[in-house]
């Protein structure tokens, strides 16, 4: 439970820093600003074709009789623009870092550097980060929809799909933000996707704590935008938690075991 508020603390940490830090908390929030209106874009376009679409998707539905037709084309549209939204908040925090990279990576060397210690510096350029970066975001929202279908599917048992399943599916979503968010500060220091998971493997609480509270905000883009530049800084100062914390030795051999000579 240590670790839970631990992570939770990070998250605040990482809001405070950049509200104390007003010239960063702006840089900060106009990759996510920009995000929001190409999104907003996207999905009032959206909100106009469905019917459309829907309508050329279901050409075997034109001779239905009232209300079949209208009430099948009317749900198929809700779900069409239902999905929509739920693509655009998986995508939301992947797409704003890809857009932003250099904004953040800036944000994030100044969150290591007033903490003090060497700070990691990208020997990379731009163009290799940033195909990095979407590769590793597509790899993420691969894992993120395979669960997002998994328990879509467990939704439909009774009483567990309303209450258990919802609650996982934003521990899910608060994990892998979690790792979206550190690899800004990971990906400097020279760690690999495989290596960054493998890490905060090691301390699944702590990056609950981050991510499930920040996953429950992100539903809100209002909120999602003003909070992504405490976000970084937050997931900074979590990831110099992860890599300071040295190794577990290996445990002292019992002075009852045999060794043969």
């Amino acid at each position: 439970m240590s670790d839970l508020g631990a992570g939770f603390g990070y998250l605040v940490k990482g809001q405070r820093w950049v509200f104390g830090h007003g010239r960063w908390f702006g840089f900060g929030l106009l990759p996510a600003l920009v995000t929001l209106v190409v999104y907003a874009g996207a999905l009032v376009g959206l909100g106009y074709g469905a019917d459309d679409f829907v309508a050329w998707a279901t050409p075997f539905a034109d001779d239905w009789s009232s209300p079949w037709l209208g009430l099948l084309r009317n749900t198929l549209v809700v779900l069409v623009f239902v999905f929509g939204i739920f693509l655009a908040v998986i995508t939301f925090t992947a797409v704003t870092l890809l857009v932003g990279q250099p904004f953040y990576e800036s944000l994030s060397e100044e969150v290591d550097r007033s903490e003090g210690g060497e700070v990691a510096e990208s020997d990379l350029p731009l163009w290799r980060e940033l195909w990095i970066s979407a590769r590793d975001s597509v790899r993420i929202l691969l894992r993120v929809a395979f669960y997002g279908v998994l328990l879509f599917v467990l939704g439909f048992i009774p009483v567990v799909g309303q209450t258990v399943v919802p609650a996982l599916g934003f521990c899910v979503s608060g994990y892998f933000l979690s790792e979206e968010l550190t690899a800004v500060a990971l990906q400097r220091r020279g760690m690999v996707q495989k290596d960054r998971l493998a890490l905060l493997r090691a301390r699944r609480m702590m990056v609950l704590g981050f991510g499930v509270p920040l996953a429950v905000a992100f539903v809100v883009p209002f909120v999602a935008v003003l909070l992504m530049p405490g976000a970084v800084a937050g997931a900074t100062l979590l990831a110099r938690e992860l890599t300071a914390t040295p190794a577990p030795e290996p445990a002292p051999s019992s002075p009852y075991t045999l060794h043969k000579d």
